[in-house]
């Protein structure tokens, strides 16, 4: 391994973004890059995108081998590796560029760097410091990293990109497959909406608005301590995409059973910071995933013939623009119950209603397929990080192959291998075959 210093790989050191104001997105701008448009994992995300109208917008311009940290609040340290394929991306004030000399190492390896334990660690050490939610150029390029060779490098990059590019692969996939849903319920309940359908509140339809689970601080537990349960907040809905990333735990007992999460529940924000987060809303699509909801989000409790036909609605302009109507000219960044309770809805006969849901069951079926795949891609991709990043996987120098050294102990194997399992959360999750599991078990001997 060798250390160096951020600063000491780069052409570019250190720059500021551009302290501008947003507009609202237009295809003729380029898109604005906020830190709100990173994840904790350094993915761009689509949602409430925004671009820049400024003259000198041009000069904030990312480009290859560009990597931006963020800089402030509760998400400094937050990173995103800038690639070709996001198009045109200016980035802001709260955010740090520093360019990469590939000379010096794999870029994507710094990435991945970013994302791993050991840097997230350096960002909570930092943090507990005088200037806690603050970082400056300086900081960023003076911060230690312990670099493997570049056969080490371009080893990691390759197996975590092909993770991720399969992961990227079926989010499109959903995407289209969201849009088509979509589609068929314009053309069937919107564009083609007869007068003579009955209309209803969601009240008088049956449905139950059910608030999420209020904790404080005290309550919160970590993963691996007992009878805990995982809590979605509003920051796991991204576009109209339910995560189960960074989840907060509580113990079970302060959960009632109907603020679980089941199949295909609609999740909706209740209550934000700012008024264009509240009303967004998703298809909650992981079955058995033993999870609760937040008490600034709500979930929608319908009858199963109506739950598709409810989730096209919330994702409507119709329902969007009812939300901003009812925030119009206040100063409170909320819903209640009652305010989606009244919402009037057009019910369709029957048998046009069964059809729809025959029709987009199968759409359905297979967002859920690829999402739960994406967790458990996503959960292997967390497990070989950091074994990358130390070495443990390394090059064959005789045949420039990948080997995973093992590290031998002498317990029996079968129960050692079903530990393992246990252990690193993928036997529960499904998506990986037992023979795969068990050639990774094979290579990977865990000390």
């Amino acid at each position: 391994m060798n250390k160096v210093k951020l600063g000491d790989i780069c052409v570019e050191v250190g720059k500021y973004g551009i302290p501008a104001s947003a507009v609202n997105y237009s295809e003729d701008l380029h898109r604005y890059l906020r830190i709100t448009d990173i994840s904790d994992d350094g993915c761009l995300l689509e949602n409430d995108k925004k671009s820049l109208n400024e003259k000198d917008a041009d000069k904030y311009l990312l480009s290859k081998n560009d990597i931006v940290f963020a800089r402030t609040g509760a998400s400094t340290g937050r990173s995103f590796f800038y690639e070709e394929k996001f198009g045109k991306l200016i980035y802001a004030g709260f955010l740090i560029k520093f360019k990469l000399d590939e000379s010096l190492v794999n870029p994507k390896f710094i990435k991945y760097y970013t994302i791993s334990p050991k840097y997230k660690k350096w960002i909570e050490n930092y943090q507990d410091g005088s200037t806690r939610g603050n970082m400056n150029a300086n900081t960023f390029a003076n911060m230690e990293l312990e670099l493997p060779n570049r056969k080490q490098q371009d080893l990691a990059v390759s197996i975590l990109s092909s993770i991720d590019d399969k992961i990227e692969l079926n989010n499109k996939i959903n995407k289209e497959l969201e849009n088509l849903a979509r589609t068929i319920y314009e053309y069937w309940f919107v564009q083609n909406a007869e007068e003579k359908w009955e209309r209803k509140s969601l009240k008088d339809l049956g449905v139950e608005v059910i608030r999420g689970v209020t904790y404080n601080k005290n309550d919160i537990k970590t993963v691996n301590d007992k009878n805990v349960i995982g809590i979605l907040r509003a920051t796991n809905i991204n576009g109209n995409v339910i995560d189960l990333d960074n989840l907060v735990y509580v113990n079970k007992s302060l959960i009632s059973e109907n603020q679980k999460l089941q199949l295909f529940d609609i999740m909706v924000t209740m209550s934000s910071g700012s008024k264009e987060h509240i009303g967004k809303n998703g298809l909650f699509c992981f079955d058995n995933a033993n999870v609760a909801l937040g008490a600034f989000c709500s979930k929608i409790d319908v009858e199963k013939k109506y739950k598709f036909y409810l989730y096209k609605y919330f994702q409507s302009e119709q329902f969007k623009n009812y939300v901003k109507n009812c925030c119009l000219g206040t100063n409170i960044n909320n819903l209640n119950n009652e305010i989606i309770k009244d919402i009037v809805v057009i019910i369709p006969p029957t048998e046009l209603l069964d059809k729809f849901n025959k029709t987009v069951s199968p759409l359905f079926s297979a967002i859920i397929k690829n999402r739960q795949e994406n967790a458990t891609l996503a959960h292997l991709r967390d497990f070989l990080l950091p074994l990358l990043m130390n070495g443990q996987v390394t090059v064959n120098k005789a045949q420039d192959e990948p080997t995973i050294i093992p590290l031998k102990t002498g317990t029996d194997d079968d129960m050692k291998y079903q530990t393992w399992k246990e252990q690193i959360g993928l036997a529960a999750r499904g998506g990986i075959d037992e023979q795969t599991l068990r050639n990774i078990y094979e290579a990977i001997d865990e000390k």
